[in-house]
């Protein structure tokens, strides 16, 4: 979308190193690369820039000058979900896998070197949900929020709060509180005192084909307008507009498959 490529205003935020706990990178791994950024970079005005190659080909997606996403290829002998991965920023990744292994969770990549760029472990939470964490060395994370093609928010979908929130408190070392104007089985996770994350129990309506897992969010001008546009560019509409507190927001998906959510924020 071409307001995306607005350049940065007041409300604009830069980052240097996330504080531990925070999601600090969205990362997509998927079959067909090129066809993935063509989509991708007519959306939200990504660029793109090739990135470390740890697990094989990857790209960092490219907005006004700093890095938000990234994309990766699957290797082609493995059936894996194409899906939108968070990243959760740590200062010790190998001290995070084993908190997350004594806390009933899975570490099933890593811990391992990302070319100078950092150390990274993918793991999964009790109830099967993936997520990443991401020591940072010379990539910090995202360096850019708060304008549209930037990543806005992450919920996790899962059936139900009370076991899995306090999985991520006690690896993250974060506080929850409930919001009960979202509905009941809801929480929001704070780090430093600054909603990071969401928690959404949907107990046995969560869909059987996708079960636990992250959903997220990026930020466009007109959710509307966007999934007209990601329609016209190969991927569908998943569920039609709705209303939160972040503002109005549509859920999607891209050519592959890969769901996500757009939102236009609530001033």
């Amino acid at each position: 979308m071409t307001e995306a490529r607005r350049p940065a205003g007041p409300n604009d935020t830069t980052h240097a190193r996330h504080s531990p706990g925070t999601p600090c990178w969205a990362s997509l791994m998927v079959h067909g690369m090129a066809v993935t950024q063509e989509f991708y970079g007519a959306l939200f005005g990504w660029e793109f820039r090739p990135g470390p190659r740890p697990l094989g080909p990857y790209v960092r997606a490219v907005l006004n000058g700093h890095e938000v996403a990234g994309i990766g290829r699957l290797p082609p002998d493995r059936h894996l979900p194409v899906a939108w991965t968070p990243y959760f920023a740590s200062d010790d990744v190998d001290a995070t896998a084993e908190t997350i292994r004594s806390c009933g969770g899975t570490v099933a990549v890593g811990p391992l070197d990302a070319a100078g760029a950092g150390r990274l472990a993918i793991a999964s939470d009790p109830m099967g949900a993936v997520f990443g964490i991401w020591q940072a060395a010379g990539h910090l994370g995202r360096g850019l929020t708060g304008v549209p093609g930037t990543p806005a928010w992450n919920e996790l979908l899962t059936y139900d709060t009370e076991g899995v929130a306090k999985f991520y408190r006690t690896v993250f070392a974060s506080g929850q509180e409930p919001v009960l104007s979202g509905g009941p089985d809801r929480v929001t996770v704070y780090i430093e005192g600054r909603p990071v994350a969401g928690i959404h129990g949907f107990g046995s309506a969560l869909p059987p084909d996708r079960g636990p897992h992250w959903m997220t969010y990026f930020q466009v001008t007109d959710v509307d307008a966007a999934a007209v546009q990601v329609a016209a560019l190969g991927g569908h509409v998943v569920r039609p507009w709705f209303d939160t507190a972040l503002g109005r927001v549509v859920t999607v998906a891209d050519p592959e498959g890969a769901t996500f959510s757009v939102v236009s924020r609530a001033d």
